[in-house]
């Protein structure tokens, strides 16, 4: 079938305005970090769940490709066609309402192209939070989100995406809709098609809602900032904070200094909370009822007498509490500014994490002399990430055209790194279109089996984001 009778269908059913092209769609091509550039697909934004399932339907009879569009902020170029621009971007984004929030239930029925962050503002409305938080919550979409099953910076508390979703629409590759948006805390009827669904990276259908599980919003906060000598020293805090202030851990983020100067570079109001510089540091932040601050203060005490840490500072406002939560969450932005040529996104068990960083350190100063790295994340569930860049004085661009390759080279070695710790080469933004080749060479052949066999039935003519997850499955 011709591109314009294609593009004749598709306005058919959500109208002109809500179909785009060339360079009105020009945001749908990129790549957050700028290391892909997309094929100029025609973009097409359903309102509702019935004009999903039509665009499904037509596109699955047609045999035109989907791929799903939510925030635009993955990093493995899931929601980007790198093969063709025969292939059509579904957009979430004009789906984007709260359908309802059950104050009894605890849940929060949203659209898919809810931003994470409005999700966070309506929940606050009725007295209650939706704890899933990341640096790009802002942009990033709850259909996203769960397309990823994302971690973000409150996993050691709360979970993944998956931990918080209780139910689930979906259209399928067939275009009939999946309706499991019950807020049922037990259902045993069956195969859990919500779970299938979440951290399918839209290779299995489009999720265009979904059941979220709210939690009573939080009497106290204690946000620390801790200096410390080595990943050692954290792995001991954290034993040692489990221990005495239990599941009121809220999160615990291992930043090296290395990043943390580099945040303050590009980010010159940011200060840095000591006077002195350490080699790592720790955001500490505890959650739960009053009286929790004191608790805080006795266990870090007590970790600074055993040699953990070496020095702390305790947020005494909310505003001194954003300013070292900044820190953090700046980072990703400061390292792109500083020319970060390869993003690691891997994970090992949590006992491993201080091998981890040397052994890949190790590797990637094996690769070539004089790269530096950015070791970074959510210490409380194994995912540091590794973000590498040029020799000092080196730009990026140039760095990159003498050394073709390279960045493949530095993510191979952080794999062959995470591998032999029990680790994994993907821990919370998926596969996409950037590490297929991992998979099929780190998987064993019973699982990328079975993965192929899920998705041949479910998607026979494999219009689903064809290219991610399984490169040697493109139409």
């Amino acid at each position: 079938m011709s591109i314009d009778t294609i593009s004749e269908g598709l306005r058919a059913i959500v109208g002109d305005a809500a179909c785009k092209s060339g360079t009105d769609a020009a945001r749908y091509y990129e790549d957050p970090r700028g290391s892909f550039t997309g094929k100029t697909c025609r973009v097409v934004l359903p309102e509702t769940t019935g004009q999903v399932s039509r665009i499904v339907r037509f596109c699955n009879e047609t045999g035109t490709p989907i791929i799903p569009h939510g925030g635009g902020t993955g990093v493995v170029a899931g929601q980007l066609s790198l093969e063709s621009s025969d292939a059509i971007i579904l957009s979430v984004e004009r789906m984007n309402r709260v359908r309802g929030v059950s104050t009894d239930d605890f849940v929060m029925v949203a659209e898919a192209g809810c931003v994470l962050e409005n999700i966070h503002a309506e929940a606050e409305r009725h007295g209650m939070m939706f704890p899933l938080s990341m640096a790009s919550k802002g942009s990033c979409t709850i259909g996203g989100n769960l397309a990823t099953n994302a971690g973000g910076i409150q996993v050691l508390r709360h979970g993944n995406a998956r931990d918080l979703c209780v139910g689930i629409e979906a259209v399928l590759p067939s275009g009939d809709v999946l309706e499991e948006l019950s807020p049922l805390r037990k259902n045993n009827t069956g195969y859990d098609l919500r779970h299938l669904l979440i951290g399918s990276e839209g290779t299995l259908g489009v999720i265009t809602a979904a059941s979220l599980l709210l939690k009573p919003r939080d009497r106290a906060t204690v946000t620390a900032f801790c200096a410390i000598a080595s990943p050692a020293d954290a792995l001991m805090t954290l034993r040692a904070l489990r221990s005495t202030i239990g599941d009121r851990l809220d999160g615990m983020e291992l930043m090296s200094g290395l990043g943390v100067r580099l945040v303050r570079e590009h980010f010159p109001t940011l200060k840095n909370p000591f006077r002195d510089e350490y080699p790592w540091y720790l955001l500490v932040e505890t959650a739960g009822n009053p009286g929790l601050r004191d608790e805080t203060e006795t266990a870090l005490a007590g970790c600074i007498e055993k040699g953990f840490v070496t020095d702390v500072v305790i947020a005494e406002s909310q505003a001194q509490r954003d300013a070292l939560w900044s820190l953090r969450e700046n980072t990703p932005d400061a390292n792109k500014k500083t020319g970060a040529f390869c993003s690691s996104d891997t994970s090992v068990p949590i006992g491993q994490i201080a091998a981890f960083v040397s052994r890949t350190h190790a590797a990637i100063a094996a690769v070539h002399d004089g790269l530096r790295t950015n070791s970074y994340g959510h210490i409380g569930d194994g995912n540091i990430h590794h973000n590498v860049f040029p020799p000092e004085g080196v730009g990026k661009t140039d760095f990159l055209d003498a050394h073709p390759g390279i960045a493949a080279r530095v993510r191979e070695a952080i794999n062959e790194a995470t591998l032999p710790l029990g680790g994994s080469i993907s821990a919370e933004h998926g596969i996409g279109r950037l590490k297929p080749h991992d998979l099929q060479r780190h998987s064993s052949a019973s699982k990328m089996a079975a993965l192929r066999q899920i998705k041949r039935a479910m998607d026979p003519n494999n219009i689903m984001n064809p290219g991610a997850l399984f490169s040697d499955l493109l139409p």
